[in-house]
Parts: C-alpha cells; sequence; structure tokens
C-alpha cells in the first residue's frame, strides 16, 4: 500500500503567496509560486537594529551540505533536500507528518542590499541568512550648526 502524504495548509500557503505578490512585500517577494519541489520550508523576514535584513528558515533534521544558498541578479535562492531517515522501514510507519524531499525558495532582494556581503549560517536546525544594506542606504544622523 503506497503512503499519500496530506499536507492541509499547502492550499493555504500558496494562497498567502498569491496575496503577497498581489499587494507586494515592502521587503522582499516570494518568486515561485508552484513548482517549489516536495515542500516549503517556513521563514520568518525581519529588519534588525542596524538596519539589516534577515531571512531564518526552518530546516530540521538537515546536514549541512544539504543546503544551497545564492545570490544572483538581486534573487536570493535557498535550495535544499530534506532525506527520510533511513533507520526505519516505510511500512512500519503508522503516520507521517513531517515532508521530505527537495525546496527551493527565491526571494526579490531590494536594491538597498549589498549582494556582495550575504553570509549565511546554519544552527539547530534554523538557516539564518544575514543581508546587510548599502553604505548609502543605511541611515544617517546630520549634525545641524547654528550660525552665530
Amino acid at each position: 500500500m503506497a503512503m499519500t502524504r496530506f499536507d492541509p495548509f499547502r492550499e493555504f500557503t500558496s494562497l498567502q503567496d498569491r496575496m503577497n505578490r498581489l499587494f507586494g512585500d515592502v521587503y522582499l517577494r516570494d518568486e515561485e509560486l508552484s513548482g517549489r519541489g516536495s515542500w516549503v520550508p517556513p521563514v520568518d523576514i525581519y529588519e534588525t537594529e542596524q538596519h539589516d535584513l534577515v531571512i531564518k528558515a526552518e530546516l530540521p533534521d538537515m546536514a549541512r551540505e544539504d543546503i544551497d544558498v545564492t545570490v544572483e541578479n538581486n534573487t536570493l535562492t535557498i535550495r535544499g533536500q530534506k532525506k527520510a531517515p533511513g533507520d526505519v522501514k516505510e511500512e512500519h510507519y503508522r503516520r507521517i507528518e513531517r515532508s521530505y524531499g527537495t525546496f527551493s525558495r527565491s526571494f526579490t532582494l531590494p536594491n538597498t542590499v549589498d549582494a556582495a556581503k550575504v553570509s549565511a549560517d546554519y544552527r539547530n536546525g534554523v538557516l539564518t541568512v544575514k543581508l546587510p544594506f548599502r553604505e548609502e542606504a543605511r541611515p544617517r544622523t546630520i549634525a545641524v550648526e547654528v550660525a552665530a
């Protein structure tokens, strides 16, 4: 008997992606709506007080070698493959709710990001990609002199 994976939130994720694309995202836009792969890892995107963008992606039970991060033409792409555990035979499973297989997420970067300084760190199942702003895009304080 073949195992069929059920994902009740797949349609909601697709709807959310379409709404984000329709209204646009201030900083980043998810490029792909279909054909991403077997599963889509959730991400958080936020700006730090140092005016850097950060993307955190949940990639549990993955090896560093199975994750690929690229920046090309103002697009950040995170790809990888989450492998099913080999220590349990498929016929021994009663239920499989976790997703396995390949994935790909692409985000359009704002022009203010310095693509040459992007860095990535993978720790405790979370991939953190830091996207620093260009110096000219960072806010700066201008001193106002008083004429005597």
